[in-house]
C-alpha cells in the first residue's frame, strides 16, 4: 500500500472534527452536573457507539469475534486495562 498524505490529513480533520463536535449535545442540558455529562459521553463513546460502528462495519460481528484466537483477548483486556487507567 502506497503512503496518501492527503488520505491522512482527511483523517486527523475528520478525528478533530468527531473530538471537537462531542459536546454539542451538552448545550441542550445546562443544568447537568459534570459528573452526568462524563457518564453519558463515557457510555456513549466507550459501549454504544463501538458496538453499533463495528455492526455497521462486518457482514457478521459475533462470527468475526468468536473467530478471533482466544489467546489474542487477554492482550485486548490487558491494553483496555490499561487505556482506561491511563485516561
Amino acid at each position: 500500500m502506497t503512503p496518501n498524505p492527503l488520505f491522512g490529513v482527511f483523517l486527523h480533520w475528520l478525528g478533530g472534527l468527531a473530538s471537537a463536535s462531542f459536546y454539542v449535545p451538552y448545550r441542550k442540558v445546562r443544568h447537568w452536573s459534570w459528573e452526568i455529562f462524563w457518564l453519558t459521553g463515557g457510555v456513549f463513546s466507550w459501549v454504544l457507539a463501538p458496538w453499533v460502528f463495528a455492526y455497521f462495519r462486518t457482514n457478521d460481528l459475533i462470527g468475526v469475534l468468536s473467530a478471533a484466537p482466544q489467546s489474542e483477548w487477554g492482550w485486548c483486556f490487558f491494553f483496555g486495562l490499561l487505556w482506561a487507567w491511563a485516561g
